[in-house]
Formats: C-alpha cells, structure tokens, sequence
C-alpha cells in the first residue's frame, strides 16, 4: 500500500529522529507532577476545533494560569490570545479543575483504553480524540488519536470509504483498529504512527 511505503520512508529518513525524540519527551511525562499533568490536560481541553500550532503558544503564555486564574481571568487571557472559543475552553477548564490530581486517577489504570473512558465520561470537554491525545501526551503510546488529518490520509488511501462528519464511539473504535493493523504493518505504536502521519499531511511534528 501506498500509505505504508511512505511511512517505512521516513522512518528511514532524518525525521524518524524528530519523532523518536517527540516521542521520548511524551515519555518523560511520567517523572512530572499532577499539575504539569494538569497543564498538558487542559491544552487538549483546547485543541478541540481549533489550531494545535495555537494551542501550544496559549499553553506556554497561560501556563500555570490554567491552575488558579477565575473563570473571567482565563476567558480574558484567551481571548487576547486569540482563541476562537474562549468562554467555553474557560468553562471546561474551571471544571476540569476537580481533577488536578489527573496524574493520580489516571496511573492508577493498568489499562490506557479504561483510562481513556473514565476522561471522555468525567471531563467535560474531552471526546476520544482529545482524551487519547492527552494520554498520548503524556506518554501512552496504545491510543490513536483521530483528527481531520489521520482521517483525510486513511480516506486518500481507501482506507475508510469517506470522512465522517462526526465519530461516535463505535465508529471511533473502528478506525483504531484500522490504524492498529497499520501500526503492525510498519512495525509502530499508535503514538508514533501518529506522528508520521502527521507529518506527511503537514510537514510538521507538533504533539
């Protein structure tokens, strides 16, 4: 297949390295505290709709912000960063705030998918798409996250017949699994087919 041919490309080229260092970075998530955890949580809680590339600016300027700042604090700060949702991002993120201690829910699941479900149910805000990309981010490797840009590869590959509007989770899962056998045909993790696909649709390795 085409898509596989040009992922086993780059992962023999000059970017295989970006990413393996991407990569270990995500890793590294596992020594920080529950409020870097926290921080990196409510940059997913952003993401949603909106520009990654964006998100992570907002993250660095906010930063510890996200921990203390009261709901007008942070709907200012994001406005004037330039976020198109502000007051919601702000709402999801003040009630989020009952889970500071993320780092501790979420390690005590041996299973990330389980994890993954307790996020999309109790976190206001995280669909599957952001819950595995904030698990990915810090530092599971067993979850794909399914943005427009996994979906447009998968579809110019006949992967998926067309691009859905919308996922449920049936459908959500389905395409995992997709990635999955991908994943097993180029000898990668989610987390880091992910990042080669990205890349092939934007040139760029973001997180």
């Amino acid at each position: 297949m085409e898509l596989i041919d040009k992922i086993n490309k780059l992962k023999s080229s000059p970017i295989s390295k970006v990413i393996n260092k991407r990569i270990l970075e995500f890793k590294e998530f596992k020594n920080k505290s529950n409020e870097e955890w926290f921080k990196e949580l409510c940059f997913c809680l952003l993401t949603a709709n909106f520009s990654a590339e964006k998100c992570i600016k907002i993250q660095k300027e906010i930063d510890n912000g996200f921990l203390y700042l009261n709901r007008e604090e942070l709907e200012k700060k994001l406005k004037e960063l330039g976020h198109r949702y502000y007051k919601k991002r702000a709402d999801f993120i003040i009630r989020a705030r009952q889970y500071k201690n993320i780092k501790d829910i979420i390690t005590n699941y041996k299973d990330e998918r389980k994890a993954r479900e307790f996020l999309v149910k109790n976190i206001k805000g995280l669909g599957y798409k952001e819950a595995s990309h904030f698990l990915r981010n810090v530092g599971y490797d067993n979850v794909a996250i399914i943005d427009r840009h996994i979906l447009r590869e998968l579809y110019d590959n006949q992967y998926i017949s067309e691009i859905p509007k919308s996922l449920t989770r049936k459908r959500y899962l389905e395409i995992e699994k997709i990635l999955e056998e991908i994943g097993k045909e180029t000898e990668l993790k989610l987390s880091e087919l992910d990042l080669y696909i990205w890349y092939l649709r934007t040139g760029k390795v973001l997180k």
